[in-house]
């Protein structure tokens, strides 16, 4: 049986805005294929740890490693190659509302390949059909739907083939069918493509339907209090926090 390869290391992370700590001595492993769930309670810090994930806040104290390097301590151009492999789905989507689909999809292809113009569009093409959006390239985001909006988001973080994926609170604002959508796209492209999936998110639903890892933060003592797979802490876990979170206080 094959070990599990370690993607990002994160060590005794400590995150803070100025002398208030939100969260400290976070330690803690996404391997290689992982679906990892970044879960807890509002105002626990699930969005701001994903910002440290992404080079986006500095932590207060601790390590970001991705495989070897320390992200933070290694020289910028290292960091910029390390943010080169990821891709970030928005809760919102994020996308240019005055750009086609296809044209928001193409702007990184643009901004950071030397590609052709004909390469960009089969590129383009092929990242649209793999989130079901075959044949959508000309709309305009105010045109489609909410959860046509995630997938094209998703499609955009995909266009230049990143390593490990980034999603904060997929599911919001979807209807219970285009969660569960999202959620098999997601598994599907995690088994199709070998990425790795870091996800912040409070819907039940989608955290035993597809996260194989996961933390648990907690806003009273400022630290993680449970780790591992959402379906094994749900049936192994005494802390009643944990307990309460991932049955929603119905046990």
């Amino acid at each position: 049986m094959s070990h599990p390869e370690p993607h990002i290391r994160v060590e005794d992370l400590t995150m803070a805005y100025g002398s208030y700590v939100l969260q400290r001595d976070l330690t803690f492993t996404v391997n290689r294929a992982d679906i990892f769930i970044i879960m807890g309670g509002s105002g626990c810090g699930k969005s701001t740890l994903l910002r440290h994930l992404v080079g986006l806040k500095e932590p207060a104290r601790g390590r970001v490693s991705y495989g070897q390097t320390d992200f933070w301590a290694a020289p910028a151009q290292e960091r910029d190659r390390i943010m080169r492999r990821i891709g970030i789905l928005y809760q919102s989507g994020a996308l240019w509302s005055s750009m086609t689909l296809a044209e928001n999809i193409a702007l990184p292809l643009r901004e950071y390949t030397r590609l052709g113009a004909g390469e960009i569009q089969d590129i383009v093409e092929l990242k649209l059909a793999l989130v079901g959006l075959a044949g959508f390239g000309d709309y305009y985001p105010s045109g489609i739907s909410g959860g046509m909006k995630k997938r094209a988001g998703l499609a955009r973080a995909m266009a230049l083939d990143p390593e490990i994926l980034f999603f904060d609170e997929p599911s919001a604002g979807l209807d219970p069918v285009s969660a569960r959508q999202l959620d098999d796209l997601i598994l599907e492209l995690r088994d199709s493509l070998g990425s790795t999936i870091v996800i912040v998110t409070h819907e039940l639903a989608s955290i035993f339907a597809i996260g194989s890892n996961s933390v648990f933060l907690d806003p009273d003592t400022k630290t993680m209090i449970a780790g591992g797979n959402p379906r094994q802490l749900l049936q192994e876990t005494r802390d009643p926090k944990v307990r309460t979170f991932l049955t929603r206080g119905e046990q």
